[in-house]
C-alpha cells in the first residue's frame, strides 16, 4: 500500500516497495540508496544472483512498547509553551520517552496560513514548533485525521503534510489523496514491524465531502460512510504485511465518557480486521479501555495537551501497551490531571484512585472489556 515516505525518527522504517521485492526490512529511506546505515545491502539483496540464498527478516527479539496521549493542540495558554519547544509537555514527557514508541493525537493544522473553514466554530492551528514540542517528549507518531486537521482547507493541510515531511515526527491519517490518507506509518522495533494508522469518525456535516480524502484530491482517512470498507481493507492488508497494526481514531460524543452506539461494532470489525490496537479520543473526558481477546480497545483518552480543561475534562493520563506478534500481552494506564494546559501523573493514593475511577467506567458503560489478554 503506498504511503507518504518513511520518518526519520523511527527506529527502523520499513518500505512495502523493499518488502514485496526482497523480503528484506531495512532502516533506510528507500529513497537513500547509499546510505550508509543499509541502503546499499538493501539494493544489493533485491538483485542478488539465483544461487545466493535471500536474507532473513529480522529476528524476534522481543515485545514492544507503544505510550499513547489523547487530544493535543496549543491555542490560548498553551502558544507560550511553544516558545520553549524542549519543555512544552512538561512532566509527562519521561513517560512518553520511556516506550519504544509514542503516538498521540495532534487536533489542530501545523501552519501559519490557510483560509478558516466555513461555518465552524472552533478553528485551531499552531506553528510548526508544535511538531518539534512532540519530537522533544518522545512522541514519533501523531493522527491528524480528526476533526480539526484541516481547520485552514486544503492549503492548511498542505502546510501540515509538508510540515510532518521536515519533522522526525511523523504524520499519520491525512495525504494528497486517498492512497496517502489511508496509508499506515510502519516502524520496526525489536524484529517487529507495527503499522500504524490514524482515521476520524468525527466530521462536521457539510464538511465530511470536503474534509475525506478521494482520488487525487487532498484530505482525511474517515470511517463514515463508504470510506469505513476502505480501512476496514487497509487493515487487513496491514496485518497481512506486518506484525502489529495499530489504529487511532477520533471517535466518541463530546461529554460523555461512554462510547458512541456504533463503535464497539467499529471496533470488532478493525480488530477482526487485523488490529491489534485500537485507541482514540474526541470526548474531551475519558473513556473505558480494555482488552478484546489478546486485542485492546480504548475509547477515549481525554484531553492530553489542551486549553480547556476543568473537573472531568481535566482528567488524562498515558496508556502504555507491550505488544507482541500481534498480541497485546500487557497494558498500563497512568493517570494524570491536566495542569496548566498539561498533563501532570498522579502520584500515590491519588493515583490509585484515579486509576479505580477510570476502571469503573467499563461497567457503567456495559462494556465487554476485560483487564487481560484472552
Amino acid at each position: 500500500m503506498p504511503s507518504r515516505p518513511p520518518n526519520p525518527r523511527t527506529p527502523l522504517s520499513t518500505s512495502a516497495a523493499l518488502l514485496a521485492g526482497a523480503l528484506l526490512v531495512t532502516a533506510c529511506s528507500p529513497g537513500d540508496p547509499t546510505d550508509d546505515t543499509g541502503g546499499d545491502a538493501a539494493l544489493q539483496g533485491s538483485t542478488a544472483s539465483p544461487t545466493e540464498s535471500p536474507a532473513t527478516p529480522p529476528e524476534n527479539t522481543g515485545p514492544l512498547t507503544i505510550a499513547f496521549g489523547g487530544d493535543v493542540m496549543f491555542e490560548g495558554i498553551l502558544e507560550p509553551r511553544l516558545n520553549d519547544p524542549s519543555t512544552a509537555l512538561g512532566p509527562i514527557a519521561s513517560r512518553l520517552s520511556a516506550a519504544d514508541l509514542a503516538m498521540v493525537n495532534l487536533e489542530t493544522a501545523v501552519t501559519e496560513g490557510g483560509t478558516p473553514a466555513p461555518n465552524k466554530q472552533y478553528v485551531f492551528r499552531a506553528p510548526a514548533t508544535a511538531l518539534d514540542a512532540l519530537d522533544a517528549a518522545g512522541v514519533d507518531v501523531a493522527s491528524v485525521a480528526n476533526n480539526h486537521g484541516m481547520d485552514y482547507g486544503t492549503d492548511g493541510l498542505a502546510d501540515t503534510l509538508a510540515n510532518g515531511e521536515a519533522s522526525p515526527v511523523a504524520l499519520v491519517g491525512a495525504g494528497d489523496d486517498a492512497d496517502e490518507a489511508y496509508a499506515p506509518h510502519v516502524a520496526e522495533v525489536n524484529g517487529q514491524s507495527v503499522a500504524l494508522f490514524g482515521a476520524t469518525d468525527v466530521l462536521d456535516d457539510h464538511l465530511i465531502e470536503a474534509w475525506t480524502a478521494g482520488e487525487g484530491k487532498p484530505g482525511l482517512a474517515s470511517v463514515k460512510g463508504e470510506a469505513r470498507g476502505r480501512m476496514l481493507t487497509a487493515v487487513s492488508e496491514a496485518a497481512a504485511e506486518h506484525d502489529n497494526v495499530v489504529v487511532f481514531l477520533h471517535w466518541g460524543l463530546e461529554g460523555s465518557h461512554c462510547p458512541i452506539g456504533h463503535a464497539p461494532t467499529l471496533a470488532q470489525e478493525l480488530v477482526d480486521a487485523g488490529a491489534t490496537a485500537v485507541v482514540g479520543g474526541h470526548a474531551h473526558v475519558l473513556s473505558p479501555g480494555g482488552f478484546v481477546g489478546d486485542s485492546y480497545v480504548h475509547y477515549g483518552l481525554g484531553n492530553f495537551v489542551f486549553y480547556n480543561f476543568d473537573g472531568p475534562t481535566a482528567e488524562s493520563g498515558v496508556l502504555t501497551l507491550t505488544l507482541d506478534d500481534g498480541r497485546v500481552t500487557e497494558s498500563d494506564w497512568a493517570p494524570a490531571q491536566i495542569q496548566g494546559g498539561v498533563p501532570v501523573p498522579y502520584e500515590d493514593a491519588a493515583a490509585d484512585q484515579a486509576h479505580q475511577t477510570w476502571a469503573g467506567m467499563r461497567d457503567q458503560c456495559g462494556l465487554p472489556l476485560t483487564d487481560s489478554p484472552a
